[in-house]
C-alpha cells in the first residue's frame, strides 16, 4: 500500500470577466465567483492530480498542465485522466478537506463523491470529503479563496 497527500489553492476571480463558473470536484456551484486559474479551476480535482502525482511520481500539475491549456484543454478532469495513465495501483481511498468560507460544501457533497467516483472508476463510499471554514484564521477561512488537501490510498 502507498499513500500520497495533494494539495492546491486559488483565489477566487473575483471580476470574472471570462464569464467562468466556481467548479469543485466537477460540479457547478451557481452563484459564486470562479476561481483564478488558467484551467476552469477546480482546486479539489488538481489537489486529486497532485495526490494522483505523488503516487506516480508525474507531475500534471504544472508543464504538463499548462501544454494541455494552451492547446484548449481547460477541464480539470483531463488532468485527472492524464495523471492516471501512469497510476499503475488500484485506488482503494481518497480523503478529500476543502477549507474556505464560501461556498456551503455540504448540500453538494454526495453530488462531488458520485462524481469523483466516476472519474477515479471506484465506489463513491470510497471517496470522503470534509469541508471547514477554519474558524477564519487562513485567507480562506476568511473567504478570499479555497484549499484542498487530498489523501489517496492504493495498493
Amino acid at each position: 500500500m502507498k499513500v500520497s497527500i495533494g494539495q492546491d489553492s486559488h483565489r477566487f476571480d473575483l471580476e470574472n470577466k471570462d464569464g467562468k463558473k466556481l467548479i469543485l470536484g466537477g460540479i457547478v456551484f451557481d452563484g459564486y465567483n470562479p476561481m483564478q486559474a488558467n484551467s476552469d479551476g477546480d482546486v479539489v480535482l488538481h489537489a486529486i492530480t497532485n495526490a494522483i502525482s505523488g503516487i506516480t511520481c508525474k507531475n500534471i500539475l504544472g508543464e504538463v498542465a499548462d501544454e494541455m491549456c494552451k492547446n484548449g484543454i481547460t477541464n480539470s478532469k483531463e488532468y485527472v485522466k492524464k495523471a492516471l495513465e501512469y497510476l499503475e495501483e488500484k485506488i482503494v481511498h481518497i480523503s478529500i478537506s476543502i477549507e474556505g468560507k464560501t461556498p456551503k460544501i455540504s448540500p453538494k457533497i454526495e453530488e462531488m463523491r458520485e462524481s469523483i467516483a466516476k472519474l477515479l472508476r471506484i465506489e463513491k463510499e470510497n471517496i470522503g470529503i470534509t469541508a471547514t471554514t477554519g474558524e477564519g484564521l487562513t485567507s480562506f477561512g476568511r473567504g478570499e479563496g479555497i484549499s484542498v488537501f487530498a489523501i489517496l490510498t492504493v495498493e
